[in-house]
């Protein structure tokens, strides 16, 4: 089996035709970037569409939560389509690029299964490039508004009068 093949023999072209896949499919273009369901699109300044892709899904592959829409995540490192950060960006994921290479793929978009990718994120994860992305997710993810019902937070309590008047063990998962 070839690295472009799935275990039943259908090439990756023909499993992302089928839209079978897990994860995020996009369409390109000069600075423009959407689902290929057109569930979200998004126009950047400085990085190249590419890029851009690939940092929504290596934010997906850093926290991956099946709930959370594609939008949210691209909310998330939308901050990076910035004019004096773009070199910065466009190193780190050539650099992930070229590990993806390293494995036999031509870019980590290309990558199908999220346990490869994973392990080509464990490769640089004491780089500045990946702790500064991974870093940034746990605001720009979590601090949108949109996520915490999926995740069962009400926000803050202070301007309602505190956790203890509004059932602070109501939590029925625990």
């Amino acid at each position: 089996m070839t690295r472009t093949q799935t275990p039943r023999g259908m090439t990756r072209r023909e499993l992302l035709s089928r839209g079978v896949t897990a994860g995020a499919s996009f369409v390109v273009g000069a600075g423009y970037l959407t689902a290929k369901d057109a569930a979200w699109a998004t126009e950047m300044d400085a990085l190249k569409p590419e890029t851009m892709a690939t940092l929504v899904q290596m934010a997906r592959d850093i926290y991956p939560h099946d709930q959370v829409p594609d939008e949210n995540y691209v909310v998330a490192v939308k901050g990076y389509d910035d004019p004096q950060r773009v070199d910065f960006v466009e190193a780190g994921i050539e650099s992930l690029n070229a590990a993806a290479r390293g494995k036999g793929y031509g870019s980590y978009l290309d990558v199908l299964w999220e346990k490869d990718r994973v392990d080509l994120l464990r490769g640089m994860e004491d780089s500045e490039f990946f702790q500064t992305v991974r870093g940034g997710l746990v605001t720009g993810l979590y601090n949108q508004k949109a996520v915490w019902p999926i995740f069962g937070y009400e926000g803050e309590s202070y301007t309602q009068g505190g956790y203890i008047t509004r059932g602070f063990d109501d939590i029925s998962w625990i």
